[in-house]
């Protein structure tokens, strides 16, 4: 059992979601801003000779307490919006991106950095003291350093601007995707759907006050309907709905246009960028991943492309066909591709992603990955009761290791709802770092959009949803684990951000594994396991259409990099798109499609000419996992040295040192290509 002191410990220091109040947020960060200036700027007096401990150390307590109030506040934005929380944002953004910009253009901060980089003890410190100099001292010139003082000034201007829009775009989308709604009364226009969805269609109409079924752009609901739905005309109203989100098209048009948001975001990163004299903000973003070079991305998704092009014509061609003699839908449009996938699936496989839901109820699920991740690596999880939180549906937990040791605690948000922002993901709430002598233990924040329970008590989740769960509990993991401390390249921090994506993709492929199926299923009724033939079958369509799936990933992270990548003021993203689409994509979608409109990775999130990531880290995931794959998928060494190489060091070292330390040697691309179905396709 945790010592119940360490759990008080963290619980004192955890957000009280229940006391953050919109209308005085902005006037507590305007005073622990001032706090913050004031003290940084007694620490750059010292007169004492610099060390870590000192002055590092004192630094990061400095920005710890900052990062601690606003995580609540950014992640309260994020599933549990408002307008008064929505104001107040918006007001902390500006001032949070100048204070920051201000810290990464401050001379005398970076002169103590660069003299505890100059003395002659520097090669004795320990490497990750080094690795935490080293990484400050670039992103001071990441941040402007070396600007004359005009161009400082425009720095800070793109950045504070370039905070507000692409807030301003995240906002957007999940305006946008709430704004539409359908009301239907009579059911039969809803053949097909399988019961839950009908239920929580029903479910949404009562929440309105509204008889018969509503349907919303909430992926759940988007989801079902454009999957299993006969009909085909709501199918495609619902399809270009939700691919005009927040543009110049569809029933929302002008309403929530990011449009003018997209422009301005791809310009003021290229300004930034040639501000520090890099040619574009492909450029920039590297200096901070693992790819070495804008040349080196763009080859290794070509080369990917090139490996599944022909494949995905192939899935592309058997669709067709089938849907022209099975289903009479000829053409198909990519409206009907969903609806006509699942057929497809269902006709050569014997199986449907809704046939296993039943099996698979979230607390079993849930219950099973903990005790998968026991097995892998010797951590225990437990619940907490009596935390705080934002909403009743939220879980929280505790993970130790196997000597008892608290390691970190989660918060775990799977269900979507109003208000909440789609997608799924993994953020910081408290960042492990150690001070005089004390550690303070990380907490992460989990976050799911999975459809909630309605008539059950608890929720069904298919598979995919599954490796979705698994997914972010990798991030997690990461997060939790880190043995690191200093905060800066603790847990997910001083990763590689093209290598941030490998302990998710790795941890997903245990819930392919029949024994580990077994412990997170179960039906909900009976109890039941997943018979052998339905498992079978599962695993049968597992690389189901790899192909197409592998081209529309390949498909993104292109126009990603190449709309970054580009030298002009004011480049065309929909020319881009199109002659990307022209290269590697097998769909032509219609000329109203507007997916970059709701692109939030790349224009709200982190992923900003960093989408090829996951596909980078996938080839290190899946290299990583054919260590368990020949040494058994249980292994305690192998599992030990997962933990310690890559989850207990975070950004301590280098990633490729790291990988190279677990493997043996650099990392192949053939395991991800065998993984996938298409190394002999």
């Amino acid at each position: 059992m945790i010592p119940t002191c360490d759990i008080d410990a963290v619980i004192r220091v955890m957000p009280k979601f229940s006391t953050i109040n919109p209308l005085t947020i902005v006037d507590e960060l305007r005073a622990l801003l001032k706090q913050n200036r004031k003290e940084i700027n007694s620490l750059v007096a010292l007169e004492a000779e610099l060390n870590c401990d000192n002055f590092v150390t004192q630094f990061e307590n400095i920005g710890d307490r900052l990062s601690r109030f606003w995580s609540p506040i950014r992640h309260l934005h994020g599933v549990a919006d408002s307008k008064e929380l929505r104001d107040a944002h918006t007001e902390a953004i500006i001032m949070l991106t100048e204070y920051n910009t201000e810290l990464a253009q401050s001379d005398p901060l970076f002169a103590a950095f660069e003299q505890l980089r100059d003395k002659p003890d520097f090669d004795s410190l320990q490497p990750v003291q080094k690795r935490v100099i080293d990484n400050t001292l670039r992103d001071f010139r990441l941040g402007g350093i070396g600007l004359d003082q005009s161009k400082r000034k425009r720095f800070q201007d793109f950045n504070t601007e370039l905070s507000q829009i692409t807030t301003k775009f995240s906002e957007n989308v999940l305006d946008a995707t709430q704004a539409w709604v359908k009301n239907i009364k009579d059911d039969s226009q809803l053949a097909g759907l399988p019961q839950r969805s009908l239920d929580l269609a029903e479910r949404n109409a009562k929440q309105r006050n509204e008889s018969g079924y509503t349907l919303t752009l909430d992926y759940p609901c988007y989801e079902s309907v454009i999957t299993y739905c006969d009909n085909r005309h709501l199918r495609r109203e619902m399809y270009e709905a939700y691919v005009t989100r927040a543009s110049d098209r569809g029933p929302q048009a002008n309403l929530f246009d990011n449009s003018q948001n997209i422009d301005r975001i791809l310009a003021l990163r290229l300004k930034l960028a040639r501000l520090l004299g890099f040619s574009n903000y492909a450029e920039y973003s590297l200096a901070t991943k693992m790819a070495p070079s804008v040349t080196s991305v763009m080859e290794f998704l070509e080369d990917l492309a090139q490996r599944s092009t022909e494949a995905a014509k192939r899935d592309y061609r058997q669709l067709t066909d089938f849907a022209s003699k099975n289903l009479a839908i000829d053409p198909v449009k990519p409206w009907d591709i969903p609806y006509c996938t699942e057929k497809l699936r269902q006709h050569a496989y014997a199986f449907s992603a809704e046939e296993l839901r039943p099996y698979f109820p979230a607390k079993r699920v849930i219950k099973g990955l903990f005790k998968t991740v026991r097995r892998l690596f010797g951590i225990v999880v437990e619940e907490l009761y009596e935390i705080d939180r934002w909403h009743p549906d939220v879980l929280v937990y505790a993970v130790h290791d196997e000597a008892g040791s608290l390691r970190g605690i989660f918060y775990l948000d799977l269900y979507s709802r109003e208000q909440k922002r789609g997608g799924a993901w993994m953020d910081e709430c408290i960042v492990r770092r150690r001070h005089n002598d004390i550690v303070q233990h990380p907490v992460a924040y989990l976050t799911c959009n999975f459809a909630p329970p309605v008539k059950q008590d608890d929720a069904l989740l298919t598979h995919d949803e599954v490796l979705t769960l698994f997914h972010e509990f990798g991030h997690g993991l990461h997060h939790i684990l880190t043995l690191v401390d200093y905060a800066s390249v603790s847990g997910i921090n001083g990763v590689p951000w093209d290598g941030v994506e490998l302990p998710s993709q790795f941890l997903e492929n245990w819930a392919w594994e029949r024994s580990v199926v077994d412990d997170i299923s179960g039906h909900f009724k009976t109890g039941k396991p997943i018979p052998d033939e339905l498992f079978e079958r599962m695993c049968a369509a597992k690389n189901f259409q790899a192909g197409l799936q592998m081209s529309r990933q390949l498909e993104f992270a292109i126009f990603d990099f190449r709309i970054h990548a580009e030298e002009s003021d004011s480049p065309s993203t929909q020319a881009i798109l199109d002659q990307v689409r022209e290269q590697v994509a097998v769909i032509e979608p219609p000329l109203y499609n507007r997916f970059q409109h709701s692109f939030s990775h790349i224009f709200a999130g982190g992923y900003g000419a960093g989408y090829y990531s996951y596909k980078w880290a996938e080839v290190l995931a899946a290299d990583a996992f054919s260590r368990f794959a020949t040494e058994g998928v249980f292994n305690p060494d192998a599992g030990k040295s997962f933990r310690e190489c890559f989850l207990e060091l975070g950004g301590s070292e280098d990633l490729m040192i790291l990988f190279e330390r677990f493997r043996g040697r650099g990392p192949s691309i053939e395991p991800l290509l065998s993984q996938a179905g298409l190394s002999d396709r």
